[in-house]
């Protein structure tokens, strides 16, 4: 598929996340909730990775409509922030593939950054699995302390 497809995003071009002021701010027409199911989400070397997978898992992110005069930029703009040179490309960190992603109005087809082959296998290997799926939940916010009462004696 080359078609103009959605793209599902599920790390840090999620909202609130670093890359997504930088990349989409601007440029995309609408943004909905959605989940991918039958994959797990990695804690990887600097990124978040999504490894699809014939069992359980969902990755939670959202669906990103780029407005239609600027798709073929915000595609290209993807593809080199995640590392995606072309099919069976070998310098491939992701591969963009076409999945169907579950929102509130139903399953949409959508371009969706895996691991390529490579990285899926050292991950499998020695990855660490975030649990839910949730990138944006995976490490809790610390507050901090207030300071201990005094004590009297």
């Amino acid at each position: 598929m080359n078609g103009p497809l959605p793209f599902f995003v599920y790390g840090t071009l999620r909202p609130g996340e670093h890359n997504h002021d930088r990349f989409l701010r601007g440029r995309t027409s609408a943004e909905e909730p959605a989940r991918l199911p039958g994959a797990v989400l990695y804690d990887g070397p600097g990124y978040p990775y999504v490894i699809e997978n014939d069992g359980d898992g969902t990755v939670l992110g959202e669906l990103v409509t780029a407005f239609p005069d600027g798709y073929h930029a915000l595609s290209a703009v993807l593809d080199e922030l995640e590392e995606y040179f072309g099919p069976d490309d070998p310098r491939n960190v992701y591969v963009r593939v076409a999945r169907d992603v579950e929102t509130a109005r139903g399953s949409v087809t959508a371009w969706v950054y895996v691991a390529a082959d490579v990285m899926a296998r050292e991950l499998r290997a020695r990855g660490t699995v975030i649990p839910g799926g949730d990138w944006t939940a995976r490490k809790a916010p610390t507050r901090p302390q207030a300071p201990a009462a005094p004590r009297t004696p």
